[in-house]
Formats: C-alpha cells, sequence, structure tokens
C-alpha cells in the first residue's frame, strides 16, 4: 500500500467523521426550533443529474423517487404534518409520450408502494393526490384511488402529491366551483372571501406552507402553490433533487426557523 493511498483514506475518515459530526448538531440545533407545520418541496433537476453523470434521462426520475422516500422519512422524524410535492406540471404533458409514459409508470409503482408502505402506515400518513388527475391514464388513477382509499382514516400527517398539477389551474378550478355554487343558489356573491376560496382548492383543510423548497439552482414557483404560497418562505438549493443530502435538507429548515414572519404586522 503506497503512502499517498493511505492519506487519501485517512483523509477520507477524517471528512466523513467531520460530515456526521456537523449533521448531529445541525439536527440537534433544528429539534429545538419550530417546526414548519406544511413544506412544499419542488423536485428539479432529475434529468439534468442523470445527464451530468453519464445517465440515461429517465434513470433520473428513478433516482429521484428514491430520494423523495428518504426525504420522507426525514420529514416525519422531524415531525412535519404535511408535506406537498410537486412531481408533474400540467406544462410536462408537453413532454414526449415517451417520457410521460414511463413516468406515469413510475408514478404507478410509488402509489401501488403505498398500499404495502410500513412507514406510511405506522406513521398514519394519508396520502391525497392535487391536480388535474382526469388528464392521468385510467391505470394510474385507479392505483391513486386505492392508496388515497387506504389511508383516509389518517390524520396524524398528510401527504399532497401533486400531479397533472398547475397553480392557475387549481385557481381557475376553484372558481368555476365557486361560481357554480353562486348560480344554484348554495352560495351569496357577498359570502365569498379568503377562507370560502381556500375551501375549494385542492389543498382544502391543509394549513399554508410555512416553507417551499425548490432543488437545481432555479429561483422561480413555476406555478407551485399560487395562492397558497402568499406566506411562505422560499428556499432554493443549488443543487439536484437525487444529490440531496440530509444537511442540506435541515439547512434549509434552520433557515426557516431563524426567519422573522411577520405576515405584515
Amino acid at each position: 500500500m503506497t503512502i499517498p493511498h493511505v492519506n487519501g483514506l485517512i483523509k477520507g475518515k477524517a471528512l466523513e467523521w467531520i460530515y456526521h459530526y456537523y449533521e448531529k448538531r445541525l439536527l440537534a440545533e433544528v429539534k429545538n426550533g419550530e417546526m414548519p407545520r406544511h413544506v412544499g418541496m419542488i423536485l428539479d433537476g432529475n434529468r439534468r443529474w442523470a445527464r451530468g453523470v453519464g445517465l440515461q434521462e429517465f434513470l433520473g426520475h428513478e433516482y429521484g423517487f428514491a430520494k423523495l422516500k428518504e426525504v420522507l422519512r426525514w420529514c416525519w422524524q422531524l415531525g412535519i404534518s404535511t408535506v406537498t410535492v410537486y412531481a408533474l406540471s400540467t406544462e410536462n404533458f408537453q413532454r414526449s409520450k415517451a417520457e410521460l409514459g414511463e413516468l406515469f409508470r413510475l408514478a404507478e409503482r410509488g402509489f401501488r408502494e403505498v398500499l404495502e408502505s410500513r412507514e406510511v402506515h405506522e406513521n398514519r400518513v394519508q396520502i391525497r393526490a392535487i391536480g388535474r388527475l382526469d388528464l392521468l391514464t385510467d391505470e394510474l388513477n385507479a392505483i391513486i384511488k386505492q392508496a388515497v382509499e387506504s389511508t383516509k382514516g389518517y390524520q396524524e400527517r398528510r401527504l399532497n402529491i401533486a400531479m397533472a398539477y398547475g397553480g392557475r389551474a387549481e385557481i381557475i378550478d376553484a372558481a368555476k366551483e365557486i361560481f357554480s355554487q353562486v348560480l344554484e343558489g348554495k352560495i351569496s356573491v357577498s359570502e365569498i372571501d379568503e377562507e370560502t376560496f381556500s375551501r375549494h382548492l385542492y389543498t382544502a383543510g391543509d394549513p399554508d406552507p410555512d416553507l417551499i423548497i425548490r432543488t437545481s439552482g432555479e429561483e422561480r414557483l413555476s406555478g407551485f402553490l399560487l395562492w397558497q404560497s402568499a406566506y411562505a418562505e422560499f428556499y432554493f438549493l443549488d443543487v439536484f433533487w437525487p444529490e440531496l443530502r440530509r444537511i442540506d435538507f435541515l439547512r434549509a429548515i434552520r433557515t426557516y426557523q431563524r426567519r422573522k414572519r411577520r405576515f405584515g404586522k
């Protein structure tokens, strides 16, 4: 064994120890702070990550799906009660039929896993799919229905999967529902306020997001929770979703905890 190789091993072990020590300190700090009730996540950069490491683009979605399960585990461990993830936007339907087909198959697998997931049921996570679900395939909608049905009795935690979702579409759909109720005489125009509007959004019943996290270096919402994010804190990371580390996530929570939220007061 050469000396340079020995030095490399020692350096690697030292860096590993430093990383784990820092993560432990960071976790302890975060646990002592106020936890966001609702975290929204824009899972961006799967395809770019795959290209960067020499993989086929779709494999980026596979790795991204694995990362999502890991990040959700972090959320439940921290006591975050509601998570909304931006999985598929209405704009994504402009992609090729082949890629959409693969995304639908991956989503089917994910919702099917919910039915047998020990973590989902032990943590009593209620699953909801939000968006214009009629744009999805019949097969995907069928498995979504099963996953939603199997967890509908859980109240402790909630996971919203935004599929075929667009913030403008959500606002339009809410407006249409309210307009229909006005025409039917169920409510009057004078009764329409922010609370009324919120009750007709896809996320009805959830608190507005306290924190929205986006990976990949992009600094925009891309139509995610436009109404609900009025007073959310934003945290943008310059890493692709599949390479997100636990310390990255903990730093996002810590940054949220250090900000002063005045809500216009």
